[in-house]
């Protein structure tokens, strides 16, 4: 018989083990335990402590209502849930509780005195995990019931949760969100082959579905560029599309389909995407400033595959997929998207790429490199030592500090923090000598720090900096710079330069010949780099690219206000700290070289210039400048399973004469492109990927010669999602020998990449993402299976709230501790009584009780006693008077209490 079919229980059944230490004392007559009341008294103390439960039917219901607040029902639900919550408070009875669970892609109990304030992530409806959330929360001591209020499209299957409410006897009631009126289309996915050779025609195929019939515009682009333009007929609830295209160019590249209609409930799910891997030989990414880069025809002379890229606004992280080197020739970190800049250390570290940066002016610190994604990745650092410095500078930090800056920007901090942190930051790179001035702005310009000497008094320039907070209105670029220019003008330093930092979609030109201002700026060698915080399509963002323009300065978008500190850093790095140097240096090589080269190589004797750094520890150098600097100009080191390579000098361009006369120039980078290149693949095992839905399925084979060496190292599987995310390692389930599998959900709208390590190399793939996203696909499916669950634990559809109130109540377990301890006490006060008054259980309750049987103690023997000579006694002669009457009743009565009570002390 299971527990609960009892009718009574003991919720703390292990007090019972006092029994028999009660019993045992019962036998100890010191105790004069052994009387009926007392013997009650003790069973009863137990038992309260056993804490005695009573079956019953129950008085309250919990109810856990579970409201949906993901993004496809927001908009219709949440206007009606302030209503429905009020009807619910109503019809309760004071013994009726309600718990308000709200979730969407998290989940989270509201507090009783809070509204309806949901603000976690809305990209998924995990209605599975709000039910086990609850389930794990309800007392086992009360009746439950859960009441869903969803649009019934959960992102997750609803699988064993109708088992588990029937195992813990709670029903689950639900309530759908009304329809809307209009007619909804969406795309459900854009099929591509995973992957093709270079040239190779390939059929693209996009599903469009809707609930009524029409002719829907749609555009379908190719890493952002459109290629076709049309129309779908939608027939019967579906349309298709298909065309064929062919890539020439190597790499991952990104489709995207987008729909029309004219009449639609669910914008939100009109738009798909997918990759296509076009695969080539391993090939060199060059990424360079200059237009005819001299690099890109040696290494073609080499023998190896080039593509170069000249317009740094077209790369992507699908650029790297097939890429064994990336090589930065002379480009700023300024024109690299922040998305690939940041993909980079992903690619080096867990993919095993390899990464080189060449010199120039638009390099290394010069280029805003440091603190930037790749600054860890490469063999050298770029701060430059105080002692190294030639010419003070006097900059101007001119701040947005409109209203847009006080909205929140995550883990507690606002878009005006970061700012306050990122130009305290700049002024904590400057050197002693230097002078630095800030402006807060919005429609005027508030002097925060007058122009001061950074020398001593760094700190409190910061704690001045880090005090500004947003005060409302635009931001007013034109007064902010004009107040610059009347700082810089009091300042004699080499280097003067302002820094703008404007919300790009908040900018305003407010009146003003911007022109005019920035080139009497620049005539006075002032030069201006702006740092907008958004797109560069923004409504803004063309001013804002116009000032950087004229002001002969750099331009960086940032959307991302976490990363601003950094974007202050390079720049301020850029322009106080830049150490190129452009006079002619001779070499020193060391035996450096012949680590990563098969025969030594006879070095040139000088190059034209180079840019200042130091070696990191663990890094190796092959060569250095001979100059007071001891520069290393060649360095390379490990990074993860990729690699990293610094060269100093220019290799084209300004500053490269000598170095494009070089004999050995391509015997030098064809030994270290190869070395970057790494290890190749080993054979006899492979990489198979499978997107389902939202579920990428990846399956590694292998052949027997794997066997001994997964025995000791396994294989191992690291993801990233987003360029921005952190590499994770997850783990294989091994099915067969020579099989291993993994499954990975996709995010909506977030791609992944990740690597296969096997020893020393990698099997890579990605970028890779769900088609289209799973909040807004509508899958009827789940309406149906939100249903069976339903039926499945003994609820139903609700269409009154107030009726859910009368739902049956389940037997419960009820505590009857407190009538126990009213007898128990009533119990102990009366044997108090008969005790001091010597009171006496009537005749037929005492033989009622059993009398306990006396114990008998084995008696000692008796001492002889010593002889004594016998007298004889004399006898009294009985008299008359000496006789005592006979006692009377009375006085019998009063002998035996006295003796009672004598007995008792």
């Amino acid at each position: 018989m299971a527990r609960e079919d009892f009718l009574m229980r003991f919720a703390q059944p292990e007090w019972f083990v006092l029994l028999p230490l009660i019993v045992a004392a019962l036998f100890v007559p010191k105790l004069r335990l052994r009387k009926p009341l007392r013997i009650i008294c003790l069973l009863l103390t137990v038992v309260v402590l056993a804490q005695p439960q009573v079956r019953r039917l129950g008085r309250g219901l919990d109810l856990w209502v579970l409201e949906d607040h993901s993004a496809s029902c927001a908009d219709v639900l949440e206007a009606r849930l302030p209503e429905w919550e009020k009807l619910l408070e109503r019809s309760k009875s004071p013994y009726d509780h309600i718990f308000y669970v709200d979730y969407a892609d998290e989940t989270e109990l509201r507090d009783e005195l809070n509204a309806i304030t949901f603000d976690g992530s809305r990209e998924f409806t995990h209605t599975a995990t709000a039910i086990r959330f609850a389930l794990a929360r309800m007392s086992n001591d009360r009746t439950n019931r859960v009441l869903a209020i969803t649009d019934g499209y959960s992102t997750e299957p609803l699988t064993d949760i109708g088992e588990l409410l029937v195992r813990q006897h709670v029903p689950m009631d639900f309530r759908l969100a009304p329809e809307s009126g209009s007619h909804d289309f969406r795309v459900d996915k854009i099929d591509l082959p995973p992957k093709v050779q270079i040239g190779e025609p390939f059929l693209v195929e996009l599903h469009v579905s809707g609930d009524a019939d029409a002719a829907v515009p749609f555009e379908i682009a190719r890493d952002g560029k459109v290629i076709v333009h049309d129309k779908v007929s939608v027939s019967a609830g579906t349309g298709y599309v298909r065309f064929t295209d062919r890539v020439v160019d190597p790499g991952s590249h990104k489709y995207t389909a987008r729909i029309y209609p004219a009449e639609d409930a669910h914008p939100g799910n009109n738009a798909g995407e997918n990759w296509i891997e076009v695969a080539g030989g391993p090939r060199v990414l060059v990424v360079s400033g200059y237009t005819d880069d001299p690099l890109v025809n040696v290494l073609r002379a080499q023998g190896f595959e080039v593509e170069l890229v000249t317009d740094p606004a077209d790369l992507n992280v699908g650029k790297l997929s097939g890429a064994k080197v990336v090589m930065l020739n002379n480009v700023p970190a300024y024109r690299l998207p922040n998305d690939f800049l940041h993909a980079l250390d992903f690619y080096v570290r867990n993919q095993g790429g390899g990464l080189l940066m060449a010199g120039g002016k638009f390099s290394f610190g010069a280029g805003g490199y440091f603190g930037s994604a790749i600054d860890d990745l490469l063999p050298v650092s770029m701060e430059l030592r105080e002692e190294h410095r030639k010419l003070a500078v006097a900059m101007v930090i001119v701040m947005d500090r409109s209203g847009s800056m006080a909205c929140a920007a995550g883990n507690g901090v606002t878009k005006m923090d970061l700012a306050d942190e990122g130009a305290a930051r700049a002024v904590e790179l400057l050197g002693a000598q230097d002078a630095v001035a800030v402006f807060a702005v919005d429609t005027e310009a508030h002097r925060i720090v007058p122009l001061t000497t950074v020398g001593g008094n760094q700190p409190a320039i910061t704690h001045d900096i880090r005090r500004v907070v947003s005060s409302g209105g635009g931001i007013y670029c034109y007064t902010g710079l004009t107040a610059g220019m009347q700082e810089l003008s009091k300042a004699a330093a080499g280097t003067r330069h302002i820094v703008l930092f404007a919300d790009a979609n908040d900018a305003t030109q407010e009146g003003g010949d911007y022109k005019t201002l920035v080139d009497s700026l620049v005539k006075q060698g002032v030069t201006v780099s702006v740092i907008g915080l958004g797109g560069p399509h923004d409504s803004g963002a063309d001013l804002l690219r116009l000032i950087a323009k004229e002001g002969q300065g750099r331009i960086f978008f940032n959307s991302n206000p976490n990363d601003l500190p950094n974007v202050f850093a390079q720049e301020t790095v850029a322009i106080a700290r830049s150490a190129f140097l452009d006079k002619p240096v001779q070499l020193t090589p060391t035996a450096g070289w012949m680590e990563i080269a098969a025969r030594p190589l006879k070095w040139l004797d000088t190059v034209d210039g180079y840019n200042l750094s130091y070696l990191r520890k663990d890094a190796t150098a092959a060569l250095f400048s001979k100059d007071d600097y001891n520069a290393p100009l060649v360095a390379y080191w490990q990074r993860g399973i990729g690699r990293s390579v610094a060269i100093s000098f220019p290799l084209g361009g300004d500053f490269s004469q000598h170095v494009r006369g070089w004999n050995s120039y391509g015997d030098f980078m064809q030994t270290l492109t190869r070395w970057l290149m790494g290890e190749e693949m080993p054979k006899g095992i492979g990489l198979r990927t499978h997107v389902d839905g939202t579920q990428l399925q990846l399956d590694l084979l292998h052949d027997d010669s794997w066997e001994e060496k997964f025995s000791q190292q396994g294989p191992k599987l690291v993801i990233e999602e987003g360029a921005n995310g952190k590499a994770q390692e997850i783990t294989w389930q091994r099915l067969e020998p020579g099989h291993y599998q993994c499954t990975i959900p996709l995010s909506a709208g977030k791609w992944i990449r990740g690597a296969v390590q096997v020893g020393k190399s990698a099997f890579n793939f990605g970028p890779i993402v769900a088609g289209t996203d799973p909040e807004w696909t509508f899958d009827r499916a789940r309406v149906t299976e939100l249903r069976d669950v339903s039926h499945l634990s003994g609820g139903q559809e609700v269409n009154d709230l107030a009726n859910i109130w009368q739902s049956p109540r389940r037997m419960e377990f009820s505590d009857i501790r407190n009538p126990l301890l009213i007898v128990l006490l009533s119990l102990f006060v009366f044997e108090t009584l008969a005790t001091r008054l010597g009171w006496r259980l009537p005749d037929f309750v005492a033989s009622a009780v059993p009398r306990l049987p006396k114990i008998r103690l084995p008696k000692k023997a008796p001492r002889p006693a010593p002889a004594v000579p016998s007298i004889s006694p004399i006898q009294p002669v009985p008299t008359a008077a000496a006789k005592s009457p006979p006692a009377t009743k009375s006085e019998q009565q009063r002998s035996r209490i006295f003796r009672a009570a004598k007995k008792r002390d």
